[in-house]
């Protein structure tokens, strides 16, 4: 007996639309009486199967759509189904029956009686996105501007749209396995505009050519024009060149992006980062705007079919659903930073479509300072979206950055699903009726989580989301990147429920479990780090190819103000994975013995991450050093004690995590020497601890690396130098 393969060795599935039969088989055995010209055939019912064969049995109008489908796909016209056809279709469905028996009845019965009784028109409707006949006409009266009895241009309009063609392409077995060896082939590269010696590169046909001034962009026309007028109240010219626009260029190719150059708008960098924010929001706007006009055309269009009481109807054409609503999904680290998105976002919709946003007050207490604002704020949005509060930090001590980032509510747990309805946007809509959700990684974490301890709660609303923008992921890897890891191989999962969708409108390839290869991700950040870069090229296999920016850098050397010695050792390491060990064994052999023996105190050991500070905590404790220590779970008091501690010197070492400089930038007093274990993912850091040896009689830095550093290193002491220093010869490497 011949069984069809669901699953490749990649987990793949690879059943196909003919499979899902309206009478087909649903029990666990196969029917030894169903034969064909080749002999007997077992094809394997999935859930999406029995759905369908309830909603065919529930449904006259259901089971003829399906069959019709059934027919074109087979290359079967319907003269030649009701001649050869039928009577084969009957015998399948009794033999079907009498083989199942008693309890596949029951449970199709089962099924049937939650499904049953919804008319055609009914399950068509995209769950609450039914609006009045006025709105539809109006959408389908006009595509991106053009007036519907223009049937060319409008024609034109959609076959342009990069919407369509990304969405709409089918990808063969063939594409399938080469998107899975992830042998990406960087064909072109360009010059970044207004980016010092930056250049993008990418797969495929360079999406940054030259557009001429009277198009639209690939944006529906109320967007672009609006987004026009935004852009010249703010008093900018030159739209055509701007910034955002180029990027939005970028993002539209629908090809996986990674920005990892950003300068953030803390760091003097608000046009900037404001730029590439609107470009993205504009992008993820047309991108839900171009979905829901989609469906609610076709719609339309089965609506006009069922009150002509046709019979039979060509399903093929009208395939634009996901599993479930949700198509994009915006990652942030701070509620702060989401607060700064989501009126951005609000501010770029159309007048037409923000006539009233709902719940507008609670997500100002929620996300803001806790005190809600009037509407009227939203037209008098500054062109960043953010507000620093002038009280909170006008005596602060801390460097200007640290003020702007941790200005308004730093808390990093959040959620907030967003739709857009006629004239209205609802910011706390259910997560499963949602066009977006806005959420940080420890928001998603927590609901998956909770989906896995309790069986009645699901994140179903991940497996259809086509844009996923991870902003500010360089604040994200200073909480927790595993989280980013963890959400990102949950999204496009193939749920176990449904979710009020028309299963006969499912694209083909989500059925297939193919929606990860057409999945968008924009990754965005002030740096690149081994884990962002991981998650690029291993978890992103977009079929549409890659984008990415590559940079050389001069270091930040030169910021640091005082005369210190700058020594960098170099360590061997054999491989990425062995890297911790060796790094770890030249401290202990190398390093430890000179700070042991040495009678002067004062000596900082800096180290990046958490697991580095609990590997040289337990060492230290093992060898009976003097030590304290101040990182990001060090309670306040025992942190307050530490450095009283090391200032008088009752403590000879002090070990300092980058978190908790990110989170609290402490000004240590006391230091006269530096041991940089490993060095800061954040190159703006190497500068202030250094310059922290101010008062110190010898001044001296210390510095291990290796080949494995390279990222870290090329930031800090430049690119050209960071070439010498992996190909020399020689391990150690003197800066003054």
């Amino acid at each position: 007996m011949k069984k069809p393969k669901t699953l490749d060795e990649n987990g793949v599935i690879k059943h196909s639309r003919k499979n899902l039969r309206a009478n087909g088989l649903s029990s666990e055995e196969p029917s030894s009486n169903i034969t064909s010209e080749g002999g007997v055939v077992y094809k394997e019912p999935s859930m999406y199967d029995n759905l369908l064969a309830t909603l065919g049995s529930g449904s006259e109008t259901f089971t003829n759509v399906n069959k019709r489908r059934q027919r074109e796909q087979e290359g079967i016209s319907d003269t030649e189904e009701d001649e050869d056809g039928g009577s084969e279709l009957s015998s399948e469905s009794e033999e079907g029956s009498a083989d199942e028996g008693s309890d596949n009845e029951s449970k199709h019965h089962a099924i049937g009686n939650e499904l049953s009784g919804h008319r055609l028109v009914d399950v068509l409707e995209h769950n609450e996105e039914a609006e009045s006949d006025e709105d539809n006409a109006s959408d389908n009266d006009h595509v991106d501007g053009l007036e519907i009895n223009d049937k060319t241009a409008v024609d034109a309009s959609e076959n342009k749209s990069s919407f369509n063609a990304h969405l709409e392409h089918t990808l063969s077995e063939q594409e399938v396995d080469d998107l899975l060896k992830r042998n990406w082939k960087f064909k072109w590269e360009v010059p970044a505009v207004d980016i010092s010696m930056s250049k993008w590169v990418g797969t495929g046909e360079c999406p940054l050519k030259e557009v001429g001034s009277d198009s639209a962009y690939g944006l529906k026309m109320r967007l672009y024009k609006h987004w026009l007028d935004v852009y010249n109240a703010s008093g900018c010219r030159d739209f055509h060149s701007s910034k955002q626009r180029l990027f939005f260029s970028t993002c539209n190719s629908y090809r996986d992006v990674m920005h990892c150059n950003k300068k953030p708008f803390y760091l003097k960098g608000k046009e900037e980062d404001s730029s590439i924010m609107d470009a993205y929001i504009m992008h993820s706007l047309n991108h839900v705007f171009r979905t829901r006009d989609l469906v609610k055309k076709n719609d339309s269009k089965l609506a006009k079919h069922q009150e002509n009481n046709k019979e039979t109807l060509s399903v093929e054409g009208f395939l634009d659903h996901g599993f479930t609503r949700p198509k994009v999904l915006i990652l942030l680290p701070l509620r702060s930073i989401a607060l700064r998105v989501v009126k951005r976002l609000i501010q770029l919709t159309p007048s037409s479509h923000r006539i009233n946003v709902e719940h507008f007050d609670r997500f100002l207490n929620e996300f803001g300072i806790g005190e809600a604002k009037d509407d009227d704020e939203m037209n008098e949005l500054p062109s960043n979206g953010h507000v620093l509060k002038k009280s909170k930090f006008q005596k602060s001590s801390k460097p200007i950055d640290y003020q702007i980032l941790f200005d308004g509510n730093a808390d990093d747990h959040f959620m907030i699903g967003i739709k857009f309805t006629k004239g209205s946007i609802n910011l706390y809509s259910d997560f499963y009726s949602s066009d977006m959700i806005v959420a940080s990684p420890l928001g998603l974490i927590t609901k998956i989580g909770e989906a896995e301890m309790e069986k009645e709660k699901d994140v179903a609303f991940l497996s259809s989301i086509e844009v996923l923008v991870i902003d500010h992921a360089d604040v994200i890897a200073m909480q927790n990147w595993s989280h980013v890891k963890s959400v990102v191989e949950q999204l496009n999962s193939i749920p176990s429920k449904q979710h009020g969708t028309d299963v006969m409108r499912i694209r083909q390839w989500y059925l297939d479990g193919h929606a990860r290869f057409y999945r968008q991700t924009i990754l965005l950040g002030s740096y690149l780090n081994p884990d962002m870069n991981a998650l690029f090229n291993l978890l992103c296999v977009n079929h549409q190819g890659k984008v990415k920016l590559i940079s050389k850098y001069k270091g930040v050397l030169p910021k640091v103000l005082l005369q210190v010695r700058q020594v960098y050792e170099r360590f061997n390491a054999t491989s990425i994975t062995d890297a911790d060990d060796a790094r770890f064994d030249y401290f202990a052999k190398k390093v430890f013995p000179k700070i042991k023996d040495s009678i002067q105190g004062g000596t900082m050991l800096f180290v990046s991450s958490y697991f580095e500070f609990v590997r040289i905590r337990n060492f230290l404790k093992a060898q009976n050093a003097s030590f304290c220590l101040l990182g990001e779970y060090t309670k306040q008091t025992d942190i307050s004690r530490a450095r009283i501690w090391f200032f008088e010197g009752k403590r000879k070492t002090m070990v300092y995590t980058e978190r908790a400089h990110f989170y609290h930038r402490y000004k240590i007093r006391g230091i006269q020497n530096i041991i940089i274990y490993s060095l800061p993912e954040r190159k703006e850091f190497y500068p202030e601890i250094a310059n922290m040896l101010e008062g110190s009689e010898n001044m001296n830095c210390t510095v291990l690396f290796s080949r494995f550093d390279n990222f870290r290193l090329e930031r800090i002491v430049g690119t050209s130098a960071v070439k010498r220093m992996l190909s020399s010869k020689k391990d150690i490497f003197v800066f003054c």
